[in-house]
């Protein structure tokens, strides 16, 4: 979000009600917010114009897709040059299997959410594109038992 955007408590209304439902119509949004759908548009395309809103999207349900196992890798490398951090970031992020990566401050140098349908595909996952990787130095797998709250 931009420093320069100030937000009120309408705006932040309309953010929460879009992030609960993004197809809602302008007439529905402006509806819940206690505003005519003019006005409301005006502050979502402000919001969007801004950066504060960057897209809209479709949540899929990752059982159907045949991506429903999650696991959670921790990641240390061995160097950590300009060089080999954006290589290896480039690299793990065009695997279809990674949803979320992170480099984070300290150990471990990155969080990477894997999606998998599971077992047999996670451990290809692992030692085919990432177990082999030259600036891998150590990798830590956390199975999720249950996810109690995400936000999509």
């Amino acid at each position: 979000m931009s420093n320069e955007v100030p937000l009120d408590a309408i705006d932040r209304d309309i953010l929460f009600q879009l992030r609960q439902d993004g197809r809602l119509t302008n007439v529905e949004l402006a509806r819940r917010v206690g505003l005519t759908p003019p006005p409301c548009l005006r502050r979502v395309k402000r919001l969007e114009d801004a950066g504060v809103i960057t897209g809209y999207r479709a949540v899929i349900d990752p059982e159907v897709t045949g991506r429903g196992m999650e696991v959670l890798v921790n990641v240390e490398i061995y160097a950590q040059t300009r060089k080999t951090i954006e290589e290896f970031e480039a690299t793990v992020a065009a695997h279809d299997e990674v949803v979320e990566l992170r480099r984070m401050y300290g150990s471990p140098h990155y969080f990477i959410r894997v999606a998998v349908s599971d077992n047999a595909a996670y451990e290809s996952f692992l030692m085919d594109k990432l177990t082999g990787h030259p600036a891998v130095l150590r990798l830590e797998s956390h199975l999720t038992m249950k996810k109690i709250k995400a936000e999509n």
